[in-house]
Parts: C-alpha cells; sequence; structure tokens
C-alpha cells in the first residue's frame, strides 16, 4: 500500500491506495484519509485505512473462477450417470407440457422473490387477463414479464451472452423496474441478506460486473461440449447469482439462465419450487462458501423427478 498526494488548488489530499493483479488485469483501490495533514495524523489515520483497504481488496477477489478447479474424469462420470436418470427430452415435451410448465414456473420463481400472487391468481391472470385487485401492479407485471421470458428461452438460439442476460431481465421487468435491462451502474452495490437483516452475501464490485459475466461467458463456451449439461447449467448459475449483476431481479434471470442451458442441450426445463426456497438459497451459499456445485445439482435432480413423475 502507498500513499497519493494530490493537489487542489491551495491544498493537499492524502488517500492511501493499493493496486493487486487478478484474472491477467490491475485494479486499484483507494482511500481517502483527507487534505493538508501533518506525518502524524497520516500515520494515524493510515493504520485504520489499511485494515479497511484489506477489507476492500478481499472484497474485490470474493468472485473466483466457476470452478475452481478442472474436474477429474471419475467425477464426470458420476454426474453423467445422475444425468441419465432424465429420461424426458425437451422435445418430448407437448404443448400442455409447456403451458403446465410455463405456469409453475411464473409462480414459483416469482414468489421465491417475494410475489404474493397465488396460483390460482397466475393461472387467472395469463389464461383470462384476470387481475386480482388486492395484488400488486408490479407483481402483476412481473407474472406476464417471467411468463413471456419464459417463452424467449425456448425461441432463442442463444445459450449465454451479455445480451441475452440484459434482453431477459427486461423482458421480466420492464414495466415494473425504471432499470429493467440494465447492469448496475457504477458504485451501486448489493447485499443480499436474511430476515434478520444479516449478510449473506455481497455481489461482484460494479465495476467488476461485466467482466466477471465475461469470464463466465468465455468459461461456458470452453466446456460446453466437456461437460454434463447439468453441471454447465448449474455453475452458470450459481456463478451468475455470485455475481449478483443487477440491482433487482437476480434471481429469476438465473433460473431462466439455468433452464436455458438445460433447454439448449436437449434437457427439459426444471422449476425450483417455493416450497424449497430455504434448500435452495443453501445450495447457493455452498457453492459461494466453499465452490461445492454437487448440492445445485442434485437438487435440479430432485426437482426433475417431482415435476416429471414418469423420469
Amino acid at each position: 500500500m502507498y500513499l497519493e498526494v494530490r493537489k487542489v488548488g491551495k491544498s493537499k489530499a492524502y488517500y492511501l491506495a493499493h493496486s493487486f493483479r487478478e484474472g491477467g488485469r490491475v485494479f486499484k483501490v483507494r482511500r481517502f484519509l483527507g487534505t493538508n495533514l501533518t506525518e502524524v495524523q497520516v500515520a494515524k489515520l493510515r493504520k485504520k485505512a489499511e485494515e479497511i483497504l484489506r477489507k476492500e481488496v478481499e472484497r474485490y477477489k470474493i468472485i473466483n473462477d466457476p470452478l475452481t478447479r478442472e474436474l477429474e474424469p471419475k467425477e464426470i462420470g458420476i454426474i453423467k450417470a445422475l444425468q441419465e436418470k432424465v429420461k424426458l427430452k425437451v422435445d418430448h415435451l407437448s404443448k400442455d407440457d409447456w403451458h403446465m410448465f410455463t405456469e409453475a414456473f411464473t409462480y414459483d420463481t416469482n414468489a421465491i422473490e417475494g410475489s404474493t400472487v397465488t396460483s390460482s391468481e397466475v393461472r387467472d391472470i395469463l389464461e383470462k387477463a384476470e387481475w386480482p385487485r388486492d395484488k400488486d401492479k408490479e407483481d402483476i407485471s412481473e407474472t406476464y414479464g417471467v411468463s413471456e421470458a419464459v417463452g424467449e428461452i425456448r425461441k432463442t438460439k442463444e445459450h449465454i451472452s451479455l445480451d441475452l442476460l440484459l434482453q431477459l431481465h427486461k423482458i421480466c421487468f420492464r414495466n415494473s423496474k425504471g432499470f429493467a435491462g440494465k447492469f448496475r451502474p457504477k458504485g451501486v452495490e448489493v447485499y443480499v441478506k436474511n430476515q434478520l437483516g444479516e449478510v449473506l452475501h455481497v455481489g461482484a464490485p460494479s465495476q467488476r460486473v461485466r467482466s466477471l459475466l465475461k469470464e463466465l461467458i468465455s468459461w461456458y463456451e470452453k466446456n460446453k461440449d466437456r461437460y454434463p449439461p447439468i453441471l454447465l447449467a448449474a455453475v452458470a448459475h450459481n456463478q451468475f447469482e455470485t455475481i449478483h449483476p443487477f440491482q433487482d431481479g437476480n434471481g429469476r434471470v438465473g433460473r431462466l439462465l439455468l433452464n436455458n442451458i438445460l433447454i439448449k442441450h436437449g434437457f427439459p426445463p426444471v422449476n425450483i419450487t417455493f416450497k424449497r426456497r430455504a434448500r435452495y438459497y443453501k445450495v447457493i451459499r455452498e457453492y459461494q462458501n466453499n465452490g461445492d456445485v454437487r448440492p445445485m445439482i442434485d437438487l435440479i435432480l430432485e426437482e426433475y423427478k417431482r415435476f416429471y413423475k414418469d423420469t
């Protein structure tokens, strides 16, 4: 760490700065100490600033590569064997199957994020255009939005891209959020908290959002023909949630991304149910804390078994 002194008119501004390299790029963090300081004041302020900067550097480095190591052939074989249990393919789904999935997914994925629209109300909104009078317009709008986004992942040929992520977010929230279709701007940070207000996860620094998503896309393109599709989908979803690129709506877009990758590899979509919300959050935290993607794979397989009872 080093001191930076800048002239501001007739005054001098003091900063403590630190540069570090990560993933082929150099990042710099800086802490303002004050103006026109004496050596004694600088020494006193520097000690506290060093501690703050160390925490900031750790926060920058909180996002690792999608998989911290390459999987052994034996591990890939185990996942492939588990994947074989999903006998149904996406092209086996009928029009009625898609209709049932779209309504179930729309209800559950919105309910996970706090929507109060019930399952029967989702059906009335989508099938009859009947709006429940006691529900927020935003919740109703997002019911339509998520349903339309399911249609989007059915027709798009893209697996994962910045444009696709922005488009899915825009479709879901264009009538409910002013920042629909936009990544977090510089300076806008996100914190995921539990019901007690405790911070469970801090999203990537806003200035790293695009670069980290590009790293995820690069990892996917490199491994899409190498790793089992369910593993690819689980990793992409978990890493997306870890980055948390949007101000709000990350969960819904992340679950759409999960399904888009499954569909592109010929697998049917999967619905993470509201009833398993606590389990869902837990497996994401296990990935964020120790890089373990297996719990998400197990959850996906269980949800497949529940929704498609003949698989």
